[in-house]
């Protein structure tokens, strides 16, 4: 099978990866919650792992970072652990159903009020989105990279246009190892990863980046294996915000994974934007195909055809072609009322660096075929 479905997971994973999930499969203990050897010895690749991420990020140290099983959860722990009673926040039309839904259940509980930034040129403007703020904003919610069209908001002016007093919490979900973030640089005061997609970890894992700004209550309660005796959790990071047993072969995924983007991650970039801008120039001249996104650097094509609903094409190009890719809103509803293609969807194909050109140059002639057969 093609595997063009990379915004969703990543489908190859780099071989570093795979040796780490397999050595941690076969042996590991729990990590930190025993005392002999080969519990701390998992214990060290955990305090690696959370000092690499810091590192790759420009973060604020190893405590300051705390595993999650995806970015979703990621991104409630930020929501639900900063934000209090009478507190508005500032958020965008792009973001995904794991900012838009929290938000809303706060809303519909009377905690708090948000207001989203409309979609202008495919984009957000920092002067539009600066005009939304209030005396009583406390947290600016922007996604670093679109999932359904690959567009990258301006971080830094966005940053740049809002008051210091106003934390900045950015969704990485898309853009984590495709799009250079970082932290201190940046002025993010929360950053949310997703290990499965460009850091080439794999599924259940994920991790909260917050800065020396932020103090985020717990979403869960449990063991730490440190303070046992307390009933209450610990008051110190990351083990307040790290209740039970994280998974190790996860964790150890994106350590390899962001240790190999170190190393290869700029060469990748390249690669990946080199097929992209390739695929959507040859997209752009097949008839009846309107595409919605532009050339971006985290391998996103998007397109609609006139007569075919996104999930049947995506389907099509599965069934018959043996092409995967995906059809449909992608979680991300106000982006595609934005971008009027709410009704039928879009198909997305995304791209890795490990994609091959002689798999675009298939895919292009499926679409050939599937455009011929559907044509008026």
């Amino acid at each position: 099978m093609i595997y063009f479905d990379n915004a969703a997971t990543g489908g190859q994973k780099p071989e570093p990866v795979l040796t780490a999930v397999t050595a941690a499969v076969k042996l590991c203990a729990n990590p930190g919650r025993s005392g002999h050897k080969l519990s701390l010895a998992c214990a060290r690749i955990v305090l690696d792992c959370r000092a690499a991420l810091s590192d790759y990020f420009d973060g604020y140290g190893f405590e300051r970072v705390a595993f999650t099983k995806n970015c979703t959860e990621a991104l409630n722990l930020a929501i639900f652990g900063c934000l209090k009673p009478h507190d508005h926040v500032v958020t965008t039309c792009m973001e995904h159903n794991s900012v838009l839904r929290p938000l809303e259940k706060l809303k519909k509980a009377g905690v708090i009020d948000y207001d989203v930034c409309p979609l202008e040129n495919g984009n957000v403007s920092p002067e539009t989105f600066f005009a939304l703020v209030r005396p009583n904003t406390k947290m600016a919610i922007v996604t670093a990279a679109s999932n359904v069209t690959g567009a990258a908001p301006p971080l830094y002016e966005l940053r740049a246009q809002l008051p210091e007093s106003v934390l900045f919490c950015v969704d990485g979900a898309q853009g984590g190892g495709h799009i250079p973030l970082s932290l201190r640089k940046m002025g993010i005061d929360l950053l949310a990863l997703a290990g499965h997609k460009g850091l080439h970890a794999i599924q259940g894992s994920g991790a909260l980046l917050f800065s020396e700004r932020v103090d985020p209550s717990p979403l869960l309660y449990g063991g730490t294996g440190s303070e046992s005796f307390s009933l209450d959790m610990p008051n110190f990071f990351p083990d307040s915000l790290e209740a039970g047993t994280a998974s190790f072969p996860a964790v150890s995924s994106l350590l390899a994974g962001v240790r190999y983007l170190a190393e290869h991650g700029e060469a990748a970039r390249k690669k990946t934007a080199a097929l992209t801008d390739y695929l959507h120039a040859e997209i752009e001249k097949i008839q009846d195909i309107r595409l919605y996104s532009k050339p971006n650097d985290c391998g996103i094509v998007s397109f609609s055809h006139r007569n075919l609903q996104s999930e049947l094409f995506a389907a099509e190009l599965n069934e018959k072609y043996s092409v995967a890719v995906r059809g449909g809103l992608h979680c991300a509803p106000l982006m595609h009322a934005a971008l009027g293609s709410e009704e039928n969807g879009l198909v997305r194909a995304s791209l890795s660096e490990f994609n091959r050109a002689g798999e675009v140059e298939e895919f292009l002639s499926a679409l050939h075929k599937i455009v011929g057969a559907w044509s008026d």
